[in-house]
Protein backbone atom coordinates (compact mmCIF):
# COMPACT_ATOMS: atom_id res chain seq x y z
CA UNK A 1 0.00 0.00 0.00
CA UNK A 2 2.69 2.46 1.33
CA UNK A 3 4.62 1.83 -2.22
CA UNK A 4 1.09 2.26 -4.52
CA UNK A 5 0.43 5.52 -2.33
CA UNK A 6 4.15 6.82 -3.33
CA UNK A 7 3.91 6.12 -6.69
CA UNK A 8 0.65 7.88 -7.01
CA UNK A 9 1.82 10.71 -5.38
CA UNK A 10 5.21 10.54 -8.19
CA UNK A 11 2.62 10.87 -10.61
CA UNK A 12 0.71 13.63 -9.89
CA UNK A 13 3.99 15.62 -9.31
CA UNK A 14 4.76 14.74 -12.74
CA UNK A 15 1.17 15.72 -14.16
CA UNK A 16 1.87 19.19 -12.13
CA UNK A 17 5.36 20.15 -13.70
CA UNK A 18 4.24 19.13 -17.19
CA UNK A 19 1.28 21.49 -16.85
CA UNK A 20 3.62 24.46 -15.23
CA UNK A 21 6.02 23.47 -18.07
CA UNK A 22 3.71 24.22 -20.94
CA UNK A 23 2.32 27.22 -19.69
CA UNK A 24 5.56 28.93 -19.14
CA UNK A 25 6.76 27.77 -22.73
CA UNK A 26 3.68 29.16 -23.74
CA UNK A 27 4.07 32.59 -22.14
CA UNK A 28 7.19 32.36 -23.44
CA UNK A 29 6.29 31.77 -26.63
CA UNK A 30 3.38 34.77 -26.43
CA UNK A 31 5.99 37.58 -25.72
CA UNK A 32 8.69 36.20 -28.09
CA UNK A 33 5.39 36.90 -30.82
CA UNK A 34 6.59 39.26 -33.37
CA UNK A 35 4.95 42.92 -34.28
CA UNK A 36 3.97 41.70 -37.95
CA UNK A 37 2.55 38.14 -36.40
CA UNK A 38 -0.13 40.67 -34.12
CA UNK A 39 -2.22 42.70 -35.38
CA UNK A 40 -1.25 45.49 -37.49
CA UNK A 41 -1.87 49.37 -37.13
CA UNK A 42 -2.74 50.51 -40.61
CA UNK A 43 -3.25 54.44 -42.03
CA UNK A 44 -5.36 55.28 -45.38
CA UNK A 45 -3.97 58.74 -46.72
CA UNK A 46 -6.81 59.84 -48.89
CA UNK A 47 -6.56 63.21 -51.13
CA UNK A 48 -9.54 64.40 -52.47
CA UNK A 49 -11.06 67.39 -55.47
CA UNK A 50 -7.92 66.28 -57.79
CA UNK A 51 -6.43 66.15 -59.63
CA UNK A 52 -4.93 69.29 -59.62
CA UNK A 53 -0.99 71.26 -59.95
CA UNK A 54 -0.43 70.41 -55.98
CA UNK A 55 -0.60 66.48 -57.57
CA UNK A 56 2.63 65.74 -58.71
CA UNK A 57 4.16 67.26 -55.38
CA UNK A 58 1.73 64.66 -53.61
CA UNK A 59 3.07 62.06 -55.27
CA UNK A 60 6.81 62.73 -55.48
CA UNK A 61 6.58 62.86 -51.44
CA UNK A 62 4.82 59.74 -50.92
CA UNK A 63 7.07 58.00 -53.59
CA UNK A 64 10.03 59.59 -51.62
CA UNK A 65 8.07 57.80 -48.36
CA UNK A 66 7.53 54.46 -50.61
CA UNK A 67 3.95 54.85 -49.39
CA UNK A 68 0.76 54.56 -51.15
CA UNK A 69 -2.38 56.42 -50.97
CA UNK A 70 -5.75 56.69 -52.17
CA UNK A 71 -7.14 59.68 -54.68
CA UNK A 72 -10.67 60.35 -54.70
CA UNK A 73 -10.96 62.26 -57.76
CA UNK A 74 -13.47 64.76 -59.76
CA UNK A 75 -13.54 65.22 -63.39
CA UNK A 76 -10.77 66.79 -64.91
CA UNK A 77 -10.46 66.53 -69.14
CA UNK A 78 -7.68 68.39 -69.89
CA UNK A 79 -4.50 66.80 -70.85
CA UNK A 80 -2.52 67.26 -67.83
CA UNK A 81 -5.67 65.78 -65.79
CA UNK A 82 -5.63 62.70 -67.63
CA UNK A 83 -1.89 62.20 -67.20
CA UNK A 84 -2.54 62.88 -63.59
CA UNK A 85 -5.52 60.31 -63.65
CA UNK A 86 -2.58 57.37 -65.16
CA UNK A 87 0.53 59.02 -63.00
CA UNK A 88 -1.63 57.92 -59.97
CA UNK A 89 -2.84 54.80 -61.21
CA UNK A 90 1.14 54.09 -62.99
CA UNK A 91 2.78 54.70 -59.26
CA UNK A 92 0.32 52.40 -57.60
CA UNK A 93 -2.00 54.37 -56.05
CA UNK A 94 -5.69 53.47 -55.62
CA UNK A 95 -8.04 55.74 -57.70
CA UNK A 96 -11.67 56.41 -56.09
CA UNK A 97 -14.90 58.58 -57.85
CA UNK A 98 -15.54 61.63 -56.29
CA UNK A 99 -18.40 63.02 -58.92
CA UNK A 100 -17.60 64.33 -61.89
CA UNK A 101 -19.01 68.09 -61.27
CA UNK A 102 -18.41 68.09 -57.10
CA UNK A 103 -21.66 70.32 -57.39
CA UNK A 104 -24.20 69.52 -54.79
CA UNK A 105 -27.29 71.59 -56.91
CA UNK A 106 -26.67 68.87 -59.16
CA UNK A 107 -25.49 65.79 -57.59
CA UNK A 108 -28.14 65.90 -54.95
CA UNK A 109 -30.77 66.81 -56.13
CA UNK A 110 -32.25 62.87 -57.35
CA UNK A 111 -30.59 59.31 -57.18
CA UNK A 112 -30.61 59.90 -60.98
CA UNK A 113 -28.62 63.18 -61.53
CA UNK A 114 -26.30 61.38 -58.85
CA UNK A 115 -25.50 58.43 -60.66
CA UNK A 116 -25.40 60.58 -64.12
CA UNK A 117 -22.43 62.85 -62.41
CA UNK A 118 -20.67 59.66 -60.91
CA UNK A 119 -21.23 57.86 -64.82
CA UNK A 120 -19.71 60.61 -66.23
CA UNK A 121 -16.51 60.39 -64.36
CA UNK A 122 -16.45 56.63 -64.36
CA UNK A 123 -16.16 56.87 -68.22
CA UNK A 124 -13.59 59.02 -68.31
CA UNK A 125 -11.20 57.13 -65.62
CA UNK A 126 -12.23 54.37 -67.89
CA UNK A 127 -11.22 55.88 -70.88
CA UNK A 128 -7.57 57.06 -69.44
CA UNK A 129 -6.74 54.16 -66.89
CA UNK A 130 -8.78 51.59 -67.79
CA UNK A 131 -11.24 50.93 -65.57
CA UNK A 132 -14.11 52.00 -63.73
CA UNK A 133 -12.97 52.42 -59.58
CA UNK A 134 -15.38 50.50 -57.15
CA UNK A 135 -14.86 52.69 -54.61
CA UNK A 136 -16.26 56.28 -53.94
CA UNK A 137 -16.93 59.43 -51.39
CA UNK A 138 -19.69 61.61 -51.67
CA UNK A 139 -18.72 65.15 -51.63
CA UNK A 140 -18.95 66.93 -48.04
CA UNK A 141 -19.21 62.73 -46.82
CA UNK A 142 -22.30 61.07 -46.61
CA UNK A 143 -23.74 62.83 -43.71
CA UNK A 144 -23.92 65.90 -45.72
CA UNK A 145 -26.56 68.19 -44.43
CA UNK A 146 -25.93 70.64 -47.37
CA UNK A 147 -27.66 68.23 -49.77
CA UNK A 148 -31.06 68.31 -47.84
CA UNK A 149 -31.78 71.93 -50.16
CA UNK A 150 -31.58 70.16 -53.27
CA UNK A 151 -32.95 66.80 -52.51
CA UNK A 152 -34.56 66.59 -49.22
CA UNK A 153 -33.43 64.86 -46.04
CA UNK A 154 -33.72 61.29 -47.22
CA UNK A 155 -31.65 61.90 -49.84
CA UNK A 156 -28.39 60.99 -48.99
CA UNK A 157 -29.95 57.72 -47.46
CA UNK A 158 -31.38 56.61 -50.91
CA UNK A 159 -28.03 57.67 -53.02
CA UNK A 160 -25.93 55.84 -50.72
CA UNK A 161 -28.13 52.73 -50.28
CA UNK A 162 -28.46 52.71 -54.31
CA UNK A 163 -24.61 52.60 -54.80
CA UNK A 164 -24.15 49.75 -52.05
CA UNK A 165 -26.91 47.84 -54.28
CA UNK A 166 -25.10 48.19 -57.32
CA UNK A 167 -21.76 46.99 -55.68
CA UNK A 168 -19.79 50.26 -55.24
CA UNK A 169 -18.40 50.55 -51.33
CA UNK A 170 -18.11 54.37 -50.11
CA UNK A 171 -15.74 55.59 -48.08
CA UNK A 172 -16.12 58.41 -45.24
CA UNK A 173 -13.41 58.97 -42.53
CA UNK A 174 -12.35 58.97 -38.55
CA UNK A 175 -9.61 61.06 -38.71
CA UNK A 176 -9.84 64.89 -40.40
CA UNK A 177 -6.78 66.93 -41.26
CA UNK A 178 -9.03 70.02 -41.24
CA UNK A 179 -7.10 71.44 -44.17
CA UNK A 180 -10.54 72.22 -45.36
CA UNK A 181 -11.73 73.92 -42.64
CA UNK A 182 -10.33 77.78 -44.01
CA UNK A 183 -9.28 78.39 -47.23
CA UNK A 184 -5.64 78.12 -45.93
CA UNK A 185 -4.94 76.34 -42.85
CA UNK A 186 -1.13 76.41 -41.46
CA UNK A 187 0.94 73.34 -41.88
CA UNK A 188 1.31 72.84 -38.33
CA UNK A 189 -2.42 72.73 -37.67
CA UNK A 190 -2.71 70.06 -40.14
CA UNK A 191 -0.12 68.23 -39.37
CA UNK A 192 -1.31 68.21 -35.29
CA UNK A 193 -5.28 67.49 -36.47
CA UNK A 194 -4.44 63.94 -38.30
CA UNK A 195 -1.72 62.66 -36.20
CA UNK A 196 -3.27 63.06 -32.72
CA UNK A 197 -6.52 62.01 -34.23
CA UNK A 198 -5.25 58.83 -35.33
CA UNK A 199 -4.16 58.39 -32.07
CA UNK A 200 -5.07 55.40 -30.23
CA UNK A 201 -7.05 54.02 -33.43
CA UNK A 202 -5.95 49.90 -35.10
CA UNK A 203 -7.43 51.53 -38.40
CA UNK A 204 -7.73 55.44 -39.60
CA UNK A 205 -8.90 57.36 -42.88
CA UNK A 206 -7.51 60.45 -43.04
CA UNK A 207 -9.02 62.94 -45.39
CA UNK A 208 -7.03 65.58 -46.54
CA UNK A 209 -7.42 67.51 -50.15
CA UNK A 210 -5.52 67.87 -53.33
CA UNK A 211 -6.46 71.69 -54.83
CA UNK A 212 -4.34 74.66 -56.01
CA UNK A 213 -5.19 76.53 -52.55
CA UNK A 214 -3.56 73.30 -50.50
CA UNK A 215 0.19 73.97 -50.09
CA UNK A 216 -0.04 73.58 -46.53
CA UNK A 217 -1.29 70.43 -47.19
CA UNK A 218 1.78 69.44 -49.41
CA UNK A 219 4.37 71.02 -46.41
CA UNK A 220 2.09 69.45 -43.70
CA UNK A 221 2.63 65.53 -45.66
CA UNK A 222 5.98 64.35 -44.57
CA UNK A 223 5.27 65.47 -41.08
CA UNK A 224 1.92 63.49 -40.83
CA UNK A 225 3.62 60.36 -42.57
CA UNK A 226 6.74 60.33 -40.13
CA UNK A 227 4.35 61.07 -36.81
CA UNK A 228 2.02 58.03 -38.49
CA UNK A 229 4.92 56.05 -38.39
CA UNK A 230 6.12 57.18 -35.19
CA UNK A 231 2.76 55.56 -33.55
CA UNK A 232 3.28 52.36 -35.57
CA UNK A 233 0.97 52.88 -38.56
CA UNK A 234 1.78 50.57 -41.88
CA UNK A 235 0.32 52.11 -45.17
CA UNK A 236 -2.34 50.94 -47.01
CA UNK A 237 -4.57 51.59 -50.05
CA UNK A 238 -8.72 51.67 -50.22
CA UNK A 239 -10.22 48.97 -51.97
CA UNK A 240 -14.09 47.60 -52.15
CA UNK A 241 -13.19 45.00 -49.09
CA UNK A 242 -11.15 47.56 -46.63
CA UNK A 243 -12.18 48.81 -43.30
CA UNK A 244 -14.17 51.75 -43.95
CA UNK A 245 -16.29 54.04 -41.81
CA UNK A 246 -19.63 55.08 -42.61
CA UNK A 247 -21.01 58.66 -40.63
CA UNK A 248 -24.45 58.41 -41.99
CA UNK A 249 -26.63 56.61 -39.31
Amino acid sequence: MKVAWIQWLFRIAFILALCFTLTVGQMVAGSNTSPSAQAEKIAYLTFDDGPSEITPKILDILDRYNVKATFFVIGNTSEFGKRMYRNIAERGHAIGNHTFSHDYNKIYRSVVAFKKDFNKLQDLLEETIGYRPKILRFPGGSDNTVSWRVGGKRIMYEITQTMLREGYMYFDWNADSEDANRVTVSKQVIQRAAIEKSRGKREVIILMHDNSTKMTTVEALPGIIEGLKAQGFHFRTLSPDSFTVHLLK
